[in-house]
């Protein structure tokens, strides 16, 4: 393995193409799976800059958008997305995309609106920063589903599911938490079983729990989770290939940091009711951000307390305001 993320197996080379993103760790990775048909695994940043930098990495090994046959998507956020387009003009690839994207793309933004606003007020959130998050969740659904347009998706995956794209024999994995569709991908590559893992498994972060933003089923986000880590731990994985950090092989011992990082905020989210600094899940996020993004802690602490509550550790009432509020048992 070099530092560009190469990795030769027989006929196959896979080559880590990189965009630069605002938030840590300041990149998104896609791999080129150098074969007869050559494959994409996610389609990096949105934007002008992004699709440049995608192009200038895939050129020094002869490439270009359009020599791609097969474009593959871990899960529908914007940084794994953003290029589908330009590679379906210039190529007009075999698309596969996790199946139960397509019902969530026919969201009624009117009926998410509502729920936003119902769940985020719940969690404390307030004024103006309610009404951004319900903006901000209504323009997310219009981005993503104009970035990966579902009349362009040729093969929806299902989960546990075992398809041939082009030389390549993989079997998806479910593995929502980060988020409620994504797939995590297997294949055998010569000697070695790898991961094409997008958001999971990464080598140096445990990603937030978004899974649905504030969307129904925002409560599951901790569980769903947990059983993501445990389908990950079941499978014999040699070496992965993460959307973020350089591929690596301690497979085992990051879906395992993954879990113990679950565990850290239960039991802070606990401690943060016992001693009082507070209620809800606004309050206990604040505590937690320092340099953090607010918006995305705020949804995880919710889904931390509602996991919480159904374990009967927590009771809660909603109050006049429509805000949840908890304390321990």
């Amino acid at each position: 393995m070099n530092d560009r993320g190469e990795q030769m197996q027989g006929s196959k080379t896979v080559h880590r193409l990189e965009c630069n993103v605002d938030w840590p760790p300041g990149n998104v990775a896609a791999y080129f799976v150098d074969c007869a048909e050559p494959i994409l695994f996610d389609a990096g940043m949105a934007g002008e800059t992004a699709r440049e930098e995608l192009t200038d990495d895939l050129a020094p090994h002869g490439h270009e958008f359009a020599d791609i046959e097969h474009l593959v998507v871990t899960h529908p956020h914007t940084d794994h997305i953003g290029q589908v387009q330009a590679v379906v003009d210039a190529a007009d690839p075999e698309l596969y995309a996790p199946a139960s994207v397509r019902g969530r793309f026919e969201r009624d933004p009117k009926s998410l609106e509502t729920t936003v606003r119902t769940n985020a007020q719940a969690a404390g959130v307030q004024g103006e920063y309610l009404d951004d998050a319900v903006e901000m969740s209504v323009e997310s659904l219009e981005r993503d589903s104009s970035l990966l347009p579902s009349e362009a998706v040729d093969h929806w995956l299902g989960r546990g599911e075992t398809i041939d794209v082009g030389p390549l024999t993989i079997e998806t994995v479910h593995t929502p938490g980060h988020q409620a569709d994504h797939l995590c991908y297997l294949a055998d590559l010569g000697d070695e079983r790898v991961l094409f893992s997008g958001d999971m498994a990464l080598g140096t972060f445990r990603p937030v729990a978004m899974h649905t933003g504030f969307d129904e089923g925002y409560e599951d986000a901790i569980g769903a989770f947990y059983t993501a880590l445990d389908r990950l731990a079941e499978r014999d994985v040699d070496r992965v290939f993460t959307g973020h950090d350089a591929p690596h092989t301690a497979f085992a011992d990051r879906v395992e940091h993954d879990r113990e990082s679950l565990n850290r905020l239960l039991g802070r989210t606990r401690e943060a009711l016992e001693t009082g600094s507070g209620s809800t899940a606004v309050d206990i996020a604040f505590q937690r951000s320092g340099d953090r993004n607010m918006e995305y802690l705020v949804i995880e602490t919710a889904s931390a307390l509602a996991h919480l509550d159904g374990e009967g550790v927590l009771t809660s009432e909603t109050d006049e305001h429509g805000v949840r509020r908890y304390e321990v048992v």
